[in-house]
């Protein structure tokens, strides 16, 4: 790097991060993350929303501040469901990385694909403290750029055997299938939402549902559930008896609370705050374990911390530092 890089700002586009990943990193840092988070050694406040009913859309800032990495971050990303009309994605995003000791943009970097990955590395971490270290059998409602990145995190911290897919549109499910086929896999299309999810050892919903759609009784004694879909009031993908029978983690109280999968039976009054059995973080931590009951079914209610955002981000600039990836540019 050139000698004023320490003064410039480095700009990362998704070609030049989809470089740079690696799975067990991403997933270590976010585990990291919610450690220090439970340790009170992060700071996130909570999530902004700015409604734009007129546009059918909003925007969600999310700031955050990591000790042990000392960095800080801002993620700005938008949600607009009728953005296929212009040829955009639904969701976008884009992250300011900081130094927190001076303020200076250290880094301004494409955030969509990142969210998808920071995503999936929660999951992946609540899988391996949550889910039987035995499970095999994948069951994944949804078959979008989430549930990609859900299935690739999870293969690293469990030894996949099947993987049943739905989706709505069954060329989507074919397309998945095809991109995400390896061999060490048996790969299946499945009919419907129960034959995805009966009797499997780990379910991932990825659905921006409002209604539940993944019933109780259809999920085995012991199975874990990657609640992944629900990010703002009144979404629901799960049967509430699933909430209220089972050991529900949460990534954040605040958020899960008003935007996460148990939004609507809290509402509801079905269940209580102390119906939930911890954070992730505490999980990671090793201050809560996974219930001793093989017989008890686990649920991860995730709905995306600016945390996550933050300790990838800084993840990914140190990488691209490194590895000379990216364009530098003076900003001021």
């Amino acid at each position: 790097m050139s000698s004023s890089a320490n003064t410039q700002t480095l700009i990362l586009t998704r070609r030049h991060i989809q470089k740079l990943v690696d799975l067990k990193k991403t997933i270590r840092a976010v585990e990291q993350a919610f450690v220090d988070y439970d340790k009170g050694e992060a700071r996130m406040p909570p999530k902004i929303y700015l409604d734009l009913p007129e546009y059918n859309g909003d925007f969600r800032a999310m700031p955050a501040y990591i000790a042990s990495t000392k960095s800080s971050s801002l993620k700005w990303v938008n949600a607009h469901p009728e953005n296929h009309r212009y040829g955009l994605p639904a969701v976008m995003a884009v992250l300011i990385l900081n130094d927190p000791r001076t303020g200076f943009p250290l880094s301004i970097m494409d955030a969509t694909y990142m969210t998808a990955l920071r995503t999936g590395a929660a999951g992946a971490v609540a899988a391996r403290h949550l889910s039987d270290p035995q499970s095999s059998v994948v069951g994944l409602v949804g078959c979008g750029v989430q549930a990609e990145s859900q299935l690739s995190m999870l293969r690293t911290v469990r030894r996949i055997q099947e993987v049943r897919v739905w989706g709505h549109q069954p060329e989507l499910i074919r397309k998945f299938i095809r991109r995400m086929r390896i061999r060490a896999e048996r790969m299946t299309m499945a009919r419907d939402i129960e034959a995805c999810v009966r009797d499997a050892d780990i379910v991932v919903s990825t659905t921006p549902v409002r209604s539940p759609i993944i019933q109780s009784e259809w999920i085995k004694p012991g199975a874990h559930i990657n609640a992944i879909g629900a990010d703002a009031e009144g979404k629901q993908e799960l049967d509430s008896r699933l909430i209220q029978q089972g050991c529900v983690v949460v990534d954040d109280w605040a958020q899960a609370s008003h935007s996460g999968e148990i939004n609507v039976p809290l509402k509801k009054g079905l269940i209580t705050r102390k119906s939930i059995y911890a954070t992730l973080g505490q999980i990671a931590a090793g201050r809560k374990r996974r219930p001793a009951s093989a017989q008890k079914i686990t649920v991860f209610d995730s709905t995306g911390l600016a945390i996550q955002d933050c300790a990838v981000a800084h993840l990914i600039y140190t990488t691209a530092k490194r590895r000379q990836v990216g364009r530098w540019t003076r900003l001021f």
